[in-house]
């Protein structure tokens, strides 16, 4: 297949969709935006100025931010993602959010998007659609693993629950909920380390292209 090249790559949270989503940037020299640092941006940047994340008009005015705010580290944080997941639900935030993520998704030579309503939403035309997926106490495992590295700490089980209500909101959402695109192709990575669900993921590319 000729033209750009597009890769949506969709999946809960801690499935392993980031890590293969930036592989697959390197691996075909294209561009890659994880969509879930904007709501996290907006998350905390509503956290900072000490508003509700449950609040749309809060939320609202956090989508302002600035390009820079992006590699902030506090995006990476347990709270960040809980407000990530709160504000993404709002209808609003993810209308004030679409033009920048379809703007990247449309660059010339294409780009690699991960999130959760990249194959449904954002770029339901993608060359190739992936939902990278594992089993709850995998993904926990993970990103306990995940923020031991970064100094944080937690609990895994505090790990868990968080995973499992975030996986309920996103999920259960009115606006873009999390779900598997008709022609998206299943990626479990439960049983997979990194090079093998890399591997698995480009192959599944090739398969489309």
């Amino acid at each position: 297949m000729s033209g750009p090249l597009v890769i949506a790559v969709d999946g809960p949270a801690a499935s392993g969709k980031g890590t293969i989503a930036r592989a697959l940037a390197r691996h075909y020299g294209l561009p890659h935006l994880d969509t879930g640092l904007l709501y996290r941006a907006v998350g905390i940047g509503v956290l900072r100025a000490g508003g509700d994340p449950s609040q749309a008009a809060d939320a609202l005015r956090a989508c302002d931010f600035s390009e820079g705010v992006m590699a902030d580290p506090g995006l990476k944080s347990e709270a960040a993602g809980r407000a990530a997941s709160i504000v993404s639900a709002h209808p609003a935030v993810r209308a004030a959010l679409l033009a920048r993520q379809r703007a990247f998704a449309a660059q010339p030579g294409g780009a690699v998007l991960d999130g959760r309503d990249i194959g449904t939403v954002i770029a339901p035309a993608a060359t190739a659609k992936l939902f990278v997926t594992a089993a709850s106490d995998v993904r926990a495992r993970r990103r306990f693993e995940e923020l031991a590295r970064l100094g944080l700490h937690v609990t895994e089980d505090h790990v868990l629950a968080d995973i499992l209500a975030r996986d309920e909101r996103d999920s259960g959402r009115a606006a873009a909920p999390l779900v598997r695109a008709e022609d998206a192709v299943l990626l479990d990575t439960s049983a997979m380390g990194v090079d093998a669900a890399v591997k698995a993921a480009i192959a599944i590319v090739e398969a489309r292209r």
